[in-house]
């Protein structure tokens, strides 16, 4: 039980102490730490908890109650000042049994002035009205001090609300203002949509890297073109398709001299084997110009909520539709591909097959019998399977081989610089141009979006009173505030 008691009363004193820290750390507060005049100072526990928010001293004043019953040494204490009370001390004599407030003032008064060890403290040191006095002129300076302040700080408050209020958007109480407003939306979207597609700028926060748009649209285009190479990667049977097609097309002819049907047959199965490549480049780069659309979108109507939804279905018909458009392109292209083998290039063209034939090391390898040789265009290609193979069917499977080779390089340099100029053509022309057209259609001509402006939605119409009402709540307060500076101002005159 007694361990109990002990645990409860330490319990106690330390909520009671963290209520009294609570109030007594706000630097406008004056702490009056009120001693016993029959205590050492230096010891007393109020005095280190008043320290450790003021160590200083200089808001903490000392009151010295009971100074009638322990006068000796009292004199010493209130003038040494030992514990550092930067506003100084003020003894009081308690009252007596049944005193009332004006008798114990007076016995008060009588034991300051006869005292022999009381009467010489000084008189700005004692008694209940110097204590009065000594907190309000306390009181004020500290008002007046704080005051400032809390204007400054009303002012950067009223200003935040104001700017945010301003933010919201304008009330529109007729066809003419929503259809202005309207306007200025259309008007933002088609510089934002130019800005980010286009030009390629990008705000100053450079961390939200997804809205950089032409930067993500070249890696895009990059990885598609790796991709194209990776599918050009070495196989497992060397020569064996192209002998393959060689022999099923000899015929009844001189020797070396293959129809043309052969190397357009290879250049089929070649193109066919890469065709879901830039089918799902487009997918990929038309979902990322879609959501970037949205975003923008959702910005530029945010003050218009009950836009959004329509403006939003328009933009993604419209980039459905342009992506639409785009595979279809693509497929076309991907058809020309397998018509004929072409370039404005042949001595390029030309130059690039000898060179590839020219280092020939597969005849020395399979003289060697290694069963591996590093072909130039090709790499590292397995040949033990060509050892048996008459030298002229593998000799023309090979120049057969290095004509394809030069020629596919040709081929994926035209695809990826084909499908960037589309693709930048087409969001300049298709995207930006007919989402403009269309959003005003839907919502000047259609969807009856300029009505919709008029009514303004709960959740805005509810922010902007609450901001308006405490806009005027911090107006009259600055006012009610500077009117008590004024009169400080004059009382201390």
């Amino acid at each position: 039980m007694l361990y109990l008691s002990i645990f409860g009363i330490s319990f106690m004193f330390l909520i009671i102490s963290e209520i009294i820290m609570e109030h007594i750390e706000p630097e406008e507060s004056i702490i009056l730490n009120v001693l016993s005049a029959d205590i050492d100072f230096t010891t007393c526990e109020s005095i280190r908890m008043s320290r450790r928010v003021d160590n200083t001293g200089q808001r903490t004043l000392a009151v010295v109650t009971k100074s009638d019953r322990s006068p000796d040494g009292l004199l010493e204490k209130v003038t040494k000042n030992a514990v550092n009370i930067g506003l100084g001390y003020v003894c009081v004599r308690n009252r007596i049994d049944n005193e009332t407030y004006d008798e114990a003032r007076i016995q008060e008064t009588k034991l300051f002035e006869t005292h022999p060890l009381l009467s010489v403290i000084d008189k700005s040191m004692v008694g209940i009205p110097v204590l009065a006095h000594k907190l309000v002129q306390i009181q004020s300076v500290i008002i007046s001090k704080c005051l400032p302040d809390i204007i400054r700080k009303i002012n950067e408050k009223l200003n935040d609300l104001v700017l945010e209020l301003n933010k919201l958007p304008q009330n529109l109480t007729s066809i003419p203002d929503a259809m202005v407003a309207f306007t200025q939306i259309i008007v933002s979207l088609k510089e934002t949509f130019e800005k980010i597609f286009m030009r390629g700028e990008f705000d100053d926060n450079l961390e939200n890297k997804h809205m950089c748009c032409n930067a993500r649209l070249v890696e895009m285009i990059d990885e598609f073109s790796k991709e194209l190479h990776m599918k050009a990667k070495p196989s497992e049977n060397f020569l064996v398709e192209e002998m393959r097609v060689l022999q099923e097309s000899s015929g009844i002819q001189l020797p070396h001299f293959h129809p043309q049907y052969v190397f357009l047959y290879l250049l089929q199965r070649k193109v066919s084997s890469i065709s879901d490549l830039p089918i799902s480049f487009v997918n990929k780069v038309w979902g990322y110009l879609e959501d970037i659309c949205v975003k923008v979108l959702t910005d530029h109507c945010e003050n218009y909520p009950q836009l959004l939804a329509s403006m939003r279905k328009v933009a993604q018909n419209v980039i459905a539709k342009t992506k639409n458009k785009f595979l279809k392109r693509v497929v076309e292209m991907i058809e020309m591909e397998k018509i004929t083998g072409y370039t404005c290039d042949p001595d390029g063209f030309n130059a690039s097959w000898n060179q590839l034939k020219s280092t020939n090391l597969l005849s020395d390898a399979i003289t060697r019998r290694c069963e591996s040789a590093n072909i130039t265009g090709y790499g590292l290609a397995k040949v033990k399977h060509l050892f048996n193979v008459p030298a002229n069917l593998r000799d023309q499977a090979f120049n057969l081989k290095m004509r394809m080779t030069a020629y596919w390089e040709i081929v994926m340099k035209r695809m990826v610089e084909w499908l960037a100029l589309t693709l930048r053509f087409m969001i300049q022309k298709v995207v930006i141009k007919e989402m403009e057209t269309a959003l005003v259609k839907e919502v000047m001509l259609q969807g009856g979006g300029i009505e919709k402006m008029l009514d303004e939605p709960p959740s805005v119409a509810k922010k902007r009173e609450t901001l308006q009402r405490s806009i005027a709540s911090l107006k009259e307060s600055k006012e009610i505030i500077e009117q008590v500076m004024d009169d400080i101002l004059i009382t201390a005159d």
